[in-house]
C-alpha cells in the first residue's frame, strides 16, 4: 500500500464561475482611455495670468480654497477656545 500523499491530488472546485482573462485577450487601451487631456491642462496651468496654480480652474477651485480656509480658521478658533476652557479651574 505504501504511503498516502498528504496533499490531495484533485484540483479544488472553482470558487468563482468565471475564468481569468489573459492580457492578450483584452482590447487595445486606446478604445477606453479617451482623449489625452494633458496638453490642454498644460496650456491652462502654464498660462501667465498672475493666478496661483491652485486657483487656475475657476469657481470650483475658489470654493474649495475658501472652504478649506474657513475650516482651518474655524478649527483653530475651536482649539484655542477648548484650550482656554481646559486651563480654567472648575468651580
Amino acid at each position: 500500500q505504501g504511503l498516502k500523499p498528504i496533499v490531495s491530488t484533485e484540483s479544488p472546485a472553482l470558487i468563482f464561475g468565471t475564468t481569468t482573462k489573459l492580457a492578450s485577450d483584452l482590447p487595445a487601451t486606446d478604445s477606453f482611455l479617451g482623449k489625452n487631456k494633458v496638453p490642454d491642462l498644460q496650456k491652462l496651468f502654464q498660462k501667465a495670468d498672475g493666478l496661483p496654480v491652485h486657483l487656475k480652474r475657476g469657481v470650483p477651485d475658489k470654493l474649495l480654497y475658501r472652504t478649506t480656509m474657513a475650516l482651518t480658521i474655524g478649527g483653530t478658533i475651536y482649539c484655542l477656545v477648548a484650550l482656554y476652557m481646559a486651563s480654567q479651574p472648575r468651580k
